[in-house]
C-alpha cells in the first residue's frame, strides 16, 4: 500500500460519519463537488483582494490556504458519498473533473495575480508554469484513456498539488514570507511538468507498435 492509499483510508474513516449523514439527509454528491467549487472561489476572491488593495497583508493569504484546505475535503466527499450512496453517475464523473480543474486554476491564477502585485515578477511566471503544468498532467491522463491507457503515473497529481497550494499559503500567511508561496510554486512548476512528460513516454511504452 502506498502513501496516498493508507492516507485517503485513514481520512475515509474520519468522514465516513458525516458521509452516512449526508445520505440520509439527501445531499447528493453533485452539491458537495459545486460547494467545493464555490470555496476555491472564494479562496481566490481572497488572494485577489489582497493583491488589490493589500498586497502587503500576507495574513489574507493564510486564510485563503485554509479555504482550500478546507474546499479539499468537500473534493473527497464528493466520491466517497457517490459510493455509499450508490449515486455514481456519468454526469456526476465529468462535472467532478471539470470543477477540478477550475479550481484549481482560478487558485493558481490567484497566487501569481498576488505575486505580480508585490512585484515578483519572476515567481509569477514560475507559477504560470505551474498551470501550464496542471492542465498538461490531467490533459495527458485524459487522453491516454480516450486511447484505452490507464495513465496514473507520476508524483505531482492533483492531490498533491493542492496539498502544497494550500500549506505554502497558509505558511505564507503564518511567516509573513513570500518564499512559501514561491517556492511550492517552483516544486509545482518542476513536478508536475516532469509528471506530465513522464506520462507521455508511458503513453509512448503502452502504444508502441500499435
Amino acid at each position: 500500500m502506498n502513501y496516498r492509499d493508507f492516507l485517503q483510508k485513514v481520512i475515509y474513516y474520519l468522514i465516513n460519519p458525516l458521509i452516512k449523514g449526508m445520505i440520509k439527509i439527501g445531499i447528493t454528491p453533485n452539491f458537495i463537488t459545486t460547494t467545493g467549487f464555490i470555496l476555491n472561489l472564494f479562496a481566490t476572491g481572497l488572494m485577489i483582494y489582497a493583491a488589490i488593495y493589500d498586497p502587503s497583508n500576507t495574513s489574507i493569504i493564510g486564510y485563503a490556504g485554509g479555504v482550500i484546505i478546507f474546499a479539499g475535503l468537500f473534493d473527497m466527499m464528493d466520491g466517497r458519498l457517490a459510493r455509499l450512496g450508490n449515486m455514481q453517475s456519468t454526469f456526476g464523473a465529468l462535472w467532478d473533473s471539470t470543477l477540478d480543474r477550475y479550481s484549481e486554476l482560478f487558485t493558481l491564477f490567484g497566487i501569481l495575480f498576488y505575486l505580480l502585485a508585490n512585484q515578483w515578477i519572476w515567481s509569477s511566471i514560475i507559477t504560470f508554469l505551474a498551470i501550464i503544468g496542471s492542465i498538461m498532467v490531467s490533459y495527458v491522463r485524459a487522453r491516454g484513456e480516450g486511447l484505452g491507457i490507464d495513465v496514473k503515473v507520476g508524483f505531482m497529481q492533483r492531490p498533491e498539488r493542492v496539498v502544497v497550494t494550500a500549506i505554502g499559503s497558509i505558511v505564507c500567511g503564518a511567516c509573513n514570507s513570500l518564499w512559501a508561496l514561491a517556492v511550492p510554486m517552483m516544486l509545482i512548476a518542476l513536478l508536475a511538468n516532469i509528471t506530465a512528460f513522464w506520462r507521455i513516454a508511458y503513453c509512448y511504452k503502452q502504444l508502441k507498435g500499435k
